[in-house]
């Protein structure tokens, strides 16, 4: 097909662009070196909550603006992936979160009895929690009934794309580094634990520790994911069984028949962080625009709805 845009990327990020873009009459191709449920995206525990992402101020408004777009896609679970789950944020109140928390319907601290073991304060909130293989999923089947399509086909330079569309949006992830020539995109090193879920029914995410490394319980249709850790600039894929182990034991403080589970997976992702989310666009060689959307970190379905609307008015802007 000719196209209007060419999307390259196709996690989280790049596919609510191309759907965006495609659902405003542009035809739209995404361009990727690996199918979604290769990408960091599905990796990602779920859970809708700003996490190691700048600018503050930004990363809260396009977080604020996919919130209700998730909570409506959260009316029909088993075809987007998405639902709407009760969970609790310990060792925090509701004073200590940032600015965006204020727009968090329902958002509030935890009265004593709620506080789970091991903490004298935390928040609740009924929040979106996405299993995200079936949200891509999701994703791919909207853009394909607006027009759009995906192609596996690796990009090595952005001016491939331009001479395809006059439009070309960069939603690769880490994959900026290299195409774009940024030096200030780095890897921050996920890993997860999948297990039976022993009944488990609500999230529970607490403030990092003194090792950095957050700890949260995601209730997910597939079992329940046991996380994490964040480590910057390490780029191995491949499970440590030591943090593994730690991972667990972190859990399992709040739920003790966690030693118990059975194991059912290990998962590594890289997190594409950057000093602050790079949402802007310009001008190529030959005139295609180009608008590159990536570097969200640990929010990249938080800020998904909340970025692709931007990118799509950027896309579709006039002028340099």
């Amino acid at each position: 097909m000719v196209s209007d845009a060419i999307v390259i990327g196709s996690g989280v990020i790049g596919l609510t662009t191309a759907v965006l873009l495609a659902e405003r009459g542009l035809r739209v191709e995404v361009w990727t070196r690996e199918t979604a449920v290769r990408t960091t995206s599905a990796v990602a525990g779920g859970l809708w909550w700003p996490y190691r992402a700048e600018p503050a101020g930004a990363v809260a408004a396009w977080s604020l603006a996919s919130l209700p777009v998730m909570a409506g896609l959260a009316r029909r679970p088993e075809e987007t992936g998405v639902r709407m789950v009760d969970g609790v944020h310990a060792g925090v109140s509701l004073g200590g979160l940032d600015a965006w928390a204020a727009g968090v319907p329902g958002l509030r601290d935890a009265e004593p009895h709620e506080t789970p073991r091991g903490y004298d304060r935390a928040v609740r909130a009924r929040l979106p929690l996405i299993d995200m293989p079936a949200h891509l999923g999701y994703l791919q089947r909207r853009l394909g009934r607006a027009g759009g399509t995906v192609t596996l086909r690796p990009v090595a330079a952005l001016a491939d794309a331009a001479r395809a569309a006059p439009v070309v949006v960069n939603c690769t992830g880490l994959g900026a580094g290299p195409l774009a020539g940024d030096p200030h995109l780095h890897p921050v090193r996920g890993q997860l634990v999948v297990v039976e879920n022993p009944g488990i029914r609500e999230w529970f995410t607490a403030a990092e520790d003194g090792t950095g490394d957050p700890a949260y319980l995601l209730p997910q249709p597939y079992g329940l994911v046991l996380g994490g850790t964040a480590r910057a600039h390490v780029w191995d894929r491949t499970p440590t069984p030591s943090l593994a182990q730690a991972i667990i034991a972190r859990c399992a403080r709040v739920h003790p028949g966690l030693t118990r589970a059975r194991v059912l997976a290990h998962r590594v992702g890289l997190r594409p962080a950057r000093h602050r989310v790079r949402l802007e666009a310009e001008r190529l060689p030959g005139g295609a625009r180009l608008v590159h959307n990536y570097g969200h970190g640990g929010s990249g379905v938080t800020v998904s709805w909340g970025c692709a609307r931007e990118a799509a008015e950027l896309a579709l802007a006039d002028g340099p």
